[in-house]
Formats: C-alpha cells, structure tokens, sequence
C-alpha cells in the first residue's frame, strides 16, 4: 500500500470515528443503540443528518481549496479566491432579504456556478495563475457590493436575523434532504476536479512546461474552477459560510500526502470533512447559553493556521 492510500485510509477511518462520536456526544447523554421513540430521534433523525451535512461541507470545502491550490500554486488560495463563496453568499442574501428564504440553498448555488462559469470566460485565454486571482479578486468586491445594496434595499427587514445567522454558518436543524443536495453536489463538483488532476499534476513544472507535454490548460482551469464551484455551493447552501476549511485542510495533510497536487485531493477532501464534524462537536459540548455557530468555531481554529501559513511563506520569500 502506498504511502498516500494509507494516509487516505487513515484520514477515512478519522472520518468514521469523528461521525461517530457525533451520534454519541451531545448536550444530552443517549444510548446510540437504544430503541426507544425518543432515543432513535435523537439519534437518527437530528444528530445524524447534522453530522452528515457538517461531513459534506467540509469535505467539499477542503476538495476545492486542495484543487485551487494545486491550479494557482499558492497554498493560501480557497473558493474565496476566485470569487466563487462570495456570489455564493450573495444568492443566499438575495433570498433572504426579499423573503424567498426556501429558495436560499439553490440561489447559493446557482450564484456559485454562475461565478465559475464567469470566471471561466473571463480567464479562457489568461495566462498564468495571477490573471485568475485578479478576476477572483473583482467579481469578490463586487458580490460585496451587491450584498451591501441588497441589504440597504431589502423590503423585508424581519428576515436579516435569519440571515446573519446564516454567515455565521451552522448544521444545526439538518435534515436528510440537506445531505443529498450537498452530497450530490460534492460528487458532481469531485468528478469535474479529478478529471482535471493530471492537469494539475502537468502545472507543477510550470505552465510552459505543462504546455509543452501537452497539457490542455484552458480544460485544467475550467473543469477546477467549475468542479470548485460545485462544491463550495453545496457546501454553502447546507451550512451557511464556513470560512479557512478549504486553506487548512490541504494544509494539514499535505506532509503526509505529498506535494503533488493530484495525490492532495482525495486526502484533503478526507481531512476537511473530519475536520468540521470535530467543530461541530465541540461547538455542541460548549457549555454555553446560545450554540456557537460553527462557522464562528472555524474561523477560530482555521484563523490562526492561515496566519502560520502566511509567516511560513514569508519566512521562504514567498515561495508556495
């Protein structure tokens, strides 16, 4: 067995066991094989689909941060990046502030696809990874922007606590119906991502090189940036947004995976999932009065790792 199969079995038996532990821990002590109406409740009908939906989310998160890492060889890139979690976001506002709060998830997604196919177009004939961030950089003010206007013209103000409690990012209330939008979405956006992994393992000798051993750039970019796009939809539209997974997780397996961005993939998509259902965890044992939102919990164990990141490529002048 190889030295990354077994990180990825390794990775997928942390996975299995932080779900797990999601079914037995909670604010209220339960016998995960009890049979008892109230139990299998619990159990079955509120802890699992909450743990499977966290599962999801961080896996996709952390898939697509792997992947726009190895495209843009910058171990600091996510969706953010690109633009793509802000018009995420911004399909999302647009719902809530003018009282279409059901249509929220596929807005999330939709707005999401419509970046990535945008960025596509607009970056087709770039060259290099620093005309992509640029695009990135101006569709992300500008989905700001249009948040700001949405919010300052929306006609139905009641609805703004539903809405700051969804940046704030959550599982909590999850339902089955929940983990087969984000599940499918993951698969749809995983497939678009390894069908551009030799592509992405052609990047790292440059893309001159790349080019030269016949490497198709143009299809590299566009299957990541869409395969990115559908998982980070997904990921947004079930939990709200959830911020430095898609960083961090590539970032903590990847002296166990290796540097080629291809053998990454699969590891990362491992460790982001395993990594939010621990945050889910731990923000559900909390003894606190109100449920801290995971997205918050995140932020806080994903915003010093990026600090770290940052100093150690500045410690190397800059080098990726």
């Amino acid at each position: 067995m190889s030295a990354n199969a077994r990180t990825s079995f390794g990775l997928a038996a942390l996975s299995v066991a932080a779900l797990a532990a999601a079914l037995w821990l909670g604010p209220v002590s339960v016998d995960v094989f009890g049979t008892d109406d109230a139990t299998r409740a619990i159990v079955w009908d509120i802890r699992l689909p909450r743990a499977l939906t966290a599962w999801i989310a961080g896996a996709a998160l952390g898939l697509s941060g792997a992947a726009l890492q190895g495209l843009l060889r910058n171990p600091l890139a996510d969706s953010g990046v690109l633009g793509l979690s802000g018009f995420a976001a911004l399909g999302a506002v647009l719902a809530f502030a003018f009282g279409l709060a059901a249509l929220a998830p596929a807005m999330a997604v939709a707005f999401a696809l419509g970046a990535a196919v945008l960025v596509t177009a607009l970056g087709w004939a770039a060259r290099g990874p620093a005309s992509l961030v640029l695009i990135g950089v101006g569709l992300s003010s500008f989905a700001g922007g249009l948040i700001a206007l949405a919010l300052n013209l929306a006609p139905n103000p009641g609805a703004l606590a539903d809405l700051v409690n969804w940046t704030l990012g959550s599982v909590e209330g999850r339902s089955l119906e929940h983990v087969a939008l984000a599940g499918a979405l993951l698969a749809l956006g995983g497939a678009l991502i390894f069908a551009a992994a030799r592509g992405l393992q052609a990047l790292t000798l440059g893309e001159e090189a790349a080019a030269a051993i016949g490497a198709d750039l143009s299809r590299t970019r566009a299957l990541v940036v869409l395969g990115a796009a559908a998982c980070t939809g997904g990921a947004t539209a079930v939990a709200g947004v959830i911020g430095f997974v898609g960083i961090a997780a590539p970032h903590l397996v990847r002296a166990l995976a290796g540097h080629d961005p291809a053998r990454l993939l699969m590891p990362s998509a491992l460790a982001g999932g395993a990594l939010l259902v621990v945050a889910d965890i731990a923000v559900r044992l909390l003894p606190t009065d109100t449920e801290l939102k995971l997205g918050v919990a995140a932020a806080l164990i994903g915003g010093p790792v990026f600090a770290l990141i940052a100093a150690r490529l500045a410690s190397r002048g800059g080098g990726a």
